[in-house]
C-alpha cells in the first residue's frame, strides 16, 4: 500500500507539471502574472528569519517557506496546526479536530528540534522542548516564516528548523482599519474574531479579540479559548521607534477518550507574554535594536480512568501532571550595512523556571509502580549566546556565513557555524545551497525534573547535527513557479532510551546517531481563465529507524483555487500523509483529505467589504490518523461572515 502511494504521489505531482508546461501557447502571460511568479525574487519581498534582519527572500540560502495573512484567510483556517500542515517538509501529527492539540515534525525531525518564536518569544515549553501552538490566534499573523533544517547559528536550539511567526503591524493611518469575524459549524465549533488598528498622533496601534469553542467533533474532544493580543509602536523620532505587546490565551480543551489504555484526558493552559522593544538608526550605516520579552505558560494534563477494565473505577485519578514555567529574556543587536555587507551581531539572554507537579492516583501508588502521591520538581536554566552573521553581495552571488556561541548552566556550550550561497541565473531563477551545524538541548524534565517512569540525566549533552541542502526556485517556466530542494542531515548525540538494567529506572542517554536524507518539490501556476493550481511533494529517510518504528514519512498535497479577483473565490485542497507507523499503532492514512473553501463578497464600498465564507472539511470522508484511538473527524461543514473597514 504505501508503494502504491509513493508512486501515486510522483504520478499526480508530474501529471501537475505536465499539464502546466504543455498548455497551450495562446495563453499569453500578463505582467501581472508574471510579477505573481517573481514573487518569491522580488526585492521587496523581505524576510527576517535567516539572519534576524529583514532581507530578499532571493538573497536567502537557507530553504525557507513563507505563508501570509492573505494565504491564511483564503484558506479559513482557526489554528496555526491547520496552516503548516498544507507545507511540504512538515508533517503535522494532530487528530485535526478543531482547536486539537499537534506534534510537528520538520525533514524527519522531533517536535523538540523545532524551534517556534512569536514576536521575537520563544514559544517552546521548558519541560518538554516542544511547542503547542493552539494558543496562538491565526488571526493576529501577518507571515509566517519557516526554515527547514538547523538554524542554531542565528537561533540558538533549533536543530530541526525554526517556525518564526510575526504579528500584524500597528496602524500607521488615523483611519481605523480592521475585521469583524464569525463562524459556526457542526458540534457547536465557533469562532469569533475581531482587530483594529490606526494611529493616533505618533502611537499606532492593534488590538485583537477572539474566541473559539467547540463541542467536539469526534469522540469527546472539546475546545474552549479566548485570546487577547495588543500591540503598540510609539515613533519617538525619526530614527528612533519603540515598541509593545501583550498578548494572552487560555486553551482548555478536552483530549479525548483512550479505550486502549481505558484513559480520558483533557488539558488546561495559559499563556501570558509582553515585549518591549528600542530600535534606532545610528549615522547611515548602523542600526541598533534592543528588546526584552517575559513568557509565562502553565500546562495541566488530567488523565482519569474510563473504567472500562479492571484497573480503576470511571472518573477515577490516574495521573494529573502540572507544569508551570516562566521566562525573562531579552536580546541586542547591532546592524552594519555598507556597500556589498549586511553585517548582524548580536546577543541573547535569557533565565528559565520550571515548577513540575506530578499527582498520581492509587493504581500507580500500589506494587509495581509504588509513585509517590505527590512528586514535585523546581529546575530552572540560565542561557547566554552570541552571535555574527553578514550576508555578501558580489554581482548574482550573495554569500553568508554566520557562527553563534551558545552557553547554558545546563549542557554548557556550543558552537554553531553555518554557510550559505544563493546564485542568480536570471531574473527568475535561483541557485541555493547551504551547509549549518545544530543543535538541541535536551528539555529540562530530562535533566532535571523527570516524570513517569523515568529519571532525569544531568550529564545528558545537546543533541547536534550538520546539515547540507541545495536546491533551485524558477519562475522561467511558462505559467509556473518550480521549487526543488534536497537535504541530508547527520545527527549524533541522539537522545534514547536507556532501559539495559531492565525495569527501573530509565532515563534517556546520547548514544544515537540518525541519518535523514529527502527531497521537497513545490509547484505553482499563474492564473488562466482566473484558474491557478498548486502541487507539492517531501519525502523523508530515516536510517536508523526512530522510536515510534518510522524509517521513513512522505506526504504530497495539490490545490486547485479559482478567483476572479473581485468577489468570488474558490480552492479545492487535497493533503495525504504516510508515518510508516508499525501495526500497534492502529493507525490508518489510505486516503487524501479534501477540503473545500468558498469566499463570497456580498457588499463593498471604498475600503469596506462584507464578505461570506464556507468550508466543508474532508468532503469525502478519508480516514488519516497516527493512533487507532485518536481519529480524525469524518466530514463536516462550516460558514461565517467577514466584515473589513
Amino acid at each position: 500500500m504505501n508503494l502504491y502511494f509513493i508512486k501515486s504521489g510522483v504520478y499526480i505531482f508530474f501529471f501537475f507539471l505536465a499539464s502546466v508546461c504543455f498548455c497551450p501557447s495562446a495563453f499569453a502571460q500578463s505582467e501581472e502574472e508574471v510579477q505573481i511568479l517573481r514573487l518569491f525574487y522580488n526585492e521587496k519581498d523581505l524576510v527576517v528569519s535567516p539572519t534576524r534582519y529583514p532581507k530578499p527572500i532571493s538573497q536567502v540560502a537557507e530553504n525557507i517557506t513563507v505563508i501570509t495573512a492573505k494565504n491564511i484567510e483564503d484558506m479559513n483556517a482557526h489554528t496555526v496546526a491547520e496552516i503548516l500542515n498544507r507545507v511540504p517538509g512538515i508533517f503535522i501529527n494532530f487528530n485535526q479536530d478543531f482547536g486539537a492539540t499537534s506534534l510537528f515534525h520538520i525533514q524527519g525531525s522531533w517536535p523538540r528540534h523545532v524551534l517556534v518564536l512569536l514576536d521575537g518569544v520563544p514559544w517552546n515549553y521548558l519541560s518538554s522542548a516542544s511547542a503547542e501552538i493552539n494558543s496562538i490566534p491565526a488571526g493576529i499573523i501577518e507571515r509566517i516564516e519557516i526554515i527547514k533544517g538547523p538554524a542554531s547559528s542565528a537561533w540558538g536550539s533549533s536543530l530541526g528548523g525554526v517556525i518564526n511567526i510575526v504579528t500584524k503591524s500597528a496602524g500607521n493611518s488615523e483611519e481605523p482599519g480592521g475585521s469583524i469575524s464569525a463562524s459556526y459549524g457542526k458540534s457547536n465549533s465557533q469562532d469569533y474574531r475581531a482587530q483594529v488598528s490606526s494611529k493616533a498622533g505618533s502611537v499606532g496601534y492593534y488590538l485583537f479579540a477572539g474566541h473559539q469553542e467547540s463541542d467536539g467533533l469526534r469522540d469527546s474532544r472539546d475546545f474552549d479559548n479566548t485570546s487577547l493580543y495588543s500591540k503598540v509602536k510609539i515613533s519617538v523620532s525619526k530614527h528612533i521607534n519603540i515598541g509593545f505587546t501583550m498578548g494572552y490565551s487560555e486553551p482548555q480543551i478536552g483530549l479525548g477518550d483512550f479505550p486502549s489504555g481505558d484513559i480520558t484526558s483533557a488539558g488546561d493552559s495559559r499563556t501570558f507574554f509582553g515585549t518591549a522593544s528600542l530600535d534606532a538608526l545610528i549615522g547611515r550605516d548602523f542600526s541598533f535594536n534592543l528588546s526584552v520579552y517575559h513568557f509565562k505558560q502553565k500546562s495541566v494534563i488530567i488523565n482519569n480512568w474510563l473504567g472500562l477494565g479492571s484497573t480503576g473505577s470511571a472518573g477515577e485519578l490516574y495521573l494529573d501532571t502540572c507544569y508551570d514555567e516562566e521566562t525573562t529574556g531579552g536580546s541586542g543587536q547591532l546592524v552594519w550595512r555598507h556597500g556589498i555587507h549586511t553585517a548582524v551581531l548580536g546577543v541573547d539572554l535569557s533565565r528559565g523556571k520550571l515548577d513540575q507537579t506530578t499527582t498520581a492516583g492509587s493504581y500507580l501508588q500500589s506494587p509495581p509502580y509504588i509513585t509517590p502521591p505527590i512528586t514535585k520538581t523546581h529546575p530552572d536554566i540560565d542561557k547566554q549566546a552570541i552571535y555574527i552573521n553578514d550576508t555578501i553581495i558580489i554581482g548574482r552571488w550573495a554569500i553568508t556565513p554566520g557562527v553563534r556561541y551558545d552557553h547554558n548552566s545546563i549542557t554548557g556550550s556550543f558552537i554553531s557555524p553555518s554557510l550559505g550561497v544563493t546564485y542568480k541565473l536570471g531574473e527568475d531563477s535561483i541557485l541555493r545551497a547551504s551547509v549549518a551545524r545544530g543543535f538541541t538541548i535536551p528539555p529540562l524534565s530530562w535533566t532535571s525534573g523527570g516524570y513517569l517512569f523515568t529519571d532525569p540525566n544531568p550529564s545528558l549533552d545537546p543533541e547536534e547535527v550538520w546539515s547540507y541542502q541545495a536546491g533551485a526556485e524558477t519562475g522561467a517556466i511558462n505559467y509556473l513557479w518550480l521549487k526543488a530542494t534536497v537535504f541530508h542531515h547527520e545527527l549524533e548525540n541522539a537522545l534514547v532510551l536507556d532501559s539495559s538494567g531492565g525495569g527501573q529506572p530509565i532515563f534517556y542517554i546520547n548514544e544515537g546517531k540518525v541519518r535523514r536524507n529527502g527531497i521537497e518539490i513545490e509547484a505553482e501556476t499563474v492564473p488562466i481563465y482566473n484558474m491557478s493550481m498548486s502541487a507539492g511533494f517531501a519525502y523523508v529517510d530515516i536510517d536508523p529507524t526512530d522510536e515510534r518504528g518510522v524509517s521513513y514519512n512522505y506526504a504530497c498535497s495539490i490545490g486547485i483555487s479559482y478567483d476572479d479577483k473581485k468577489s468570488f473565490r474558490a480552492e479545492l485542497f487535497g493533503h495525504y500523509v504516510w508515518w510508516d507507523l508499525d501495526g500497534s499503532c492502529m493507525a490508518e492514512y489510505d486516503d487524501f483529505i479534501w477540503d473545500l473553501n468558498l469566499n463570497k463578497k456580498i457588499w463593498s464600498k471604498e475600503k469596506a467589504a462584507t464578505e461570506l465564507f464556507f468550508t466543508a472539511h474532508n468532503i469525502f470522508n478519508g480516514s488519516q490518523y497516527t493512533y487507532g484511538d485518536n481519529k480524525n473527524p469524518e466530514t463536516w461543514i462550516e460558514a461565517g461572515i467577514r466584515f473589513k473597514f
